[in-house]
């Protein structure tokens, strides 16, 4: 088990050596520069302004050269200063902007396996029963739904007509007169709708992996042999069945790492949430690279460690992996 962990980590730092080589190039593929979103707009920059924030920003050099370059950085866990703005360290401007998408996706995503995985053993359960047939409506009206539409829809209706939850920000404007249990509650009602669509359009997925393994997993011979030693439905449900129809759910919950921090671009920039995910949309138009690749990286660091974990979690669930 040691053995292939080690040669996993092996590979993923390989994976992690030709992700950041796609995604630094790509990133230059793409039309428009820093300098050109700088000096279009300032009457006063000619071309010779334009050259010279070429240079101090290293766009000049070859590709190869100017990605060796930020490689460097990275390995001190340098990703420089942003182009746009303040100029600020990126780290600087991503650590500011992170506690608010992890706690967003992580709230999100502990409601989703709290509901779905209840929801999908009691339709393997009960099969073709109104509880499944009803669930089966409701999660695929959720995974069917935009979920930029429906934020829209959500902000008109429980936001302008209704007004029972705000529609934009964090916090109200008078947070800091707060008592702590005031500004909880105003922290909830703020962050209620987004988790809500995250909530609502991530359940489908989950469920259904979750019914479908223990559906399977029950029909299996020695389901049948442990009833026939006198164990009561429930238990074998929960002994037996779930421990091995678990395997769909790891891999699913190593994946959704990814999304503590990436999965909500849209959603934060529809409700102006001060997340990751805005950060991000912002850098893209502003074409900051060390930015766009600072978010990358961290993207990319978190996808991998998600499969490292969903194959931990099959040797930990499932002995014969171990081989």
């Amino acid at each position: 088990m040691f053995k292939r962990i080690v040669g996993k980590l092996l590979s993923l730092i390989l994976t992690f050596l030709g992700i950041t080589v796609i995604s630094f190039w790509v990133i230059h593929l793409t039309p428009g520069s820093p300098t050109d979103l700088q000096t279009t707009l300032n009457p006063k920059a000619d071309s010779l302004a334009k050259e010279r924030l070429t240079k101090l920003y290293g766009l000049d050099k070859p590709l190869g050269v100017q990605y060796l370059n930020w490689l460097k950085r990275i390995v001190r866990l340098d990703f420089g200063n942003s182009l746009s703005g303040d100029h600020r360290p990126v780290w600087e401007k991503i650590k500011e902007r992170l506690p608010v998408t992890l706690a967003l996706n992580s709230i999100s995503l502990f409601l989703i396996f709290l509901l779905a995985l209840p929801i999908g053993i009691f339709s393997a359960v009960y099969p073709d029963s109104w509880f499944d047939k009803s669930m089966t409506v409701f999660v695929f009206l959720g995974f069917s739904i935009p979920g930029f539409w429906l934020a829209l829809l959500l902000m008109l209706w429980l936001g302008i007509y209704w007004p029972i939850f705000p529609i934009s920000g964090l916090t109200s404007l008078n947070f800091e007169q707060m008592s702590f249990s005031a500004k909880l509650l105003d922290l909830a009602r703020h962050l209620a709708l987004p988790v809500f669509i995250f909530v609502f359009t991530g359940l489908a997925g989950l469920s259904r992996y979750m019914r479908a393994s223990l559906l399977e997993i029950l029909g299996q011979d020695f389901i049948l042999l442990a009833r026939a030693k006198g164990l009561s439905y429930w238990q074998v449900v929960f002994k037996h069945g779930l421990k091995n129809a678990l395997l769909p759910v790891v891999t699913l919950l190593g994946l959704s790492i990814p999304g503590l921090i990436g999965g909500s671009v849209i959603i934060e920039s529809i409700f102006a949430l001060p997340g990751l995910g805005q950060l991000f949309y912002q850098a893209v138009m502003a074409r900051d690279y060390p930015l766009i690749l600072g978010n990358l990286v961290l993207g990319a660091l978190l996808t991998l460690l998600g499969n490292l974990l969903a194959d931990i979690g099959y040797m930990l669930v499932d002995p014969r992996t171990r081989r």
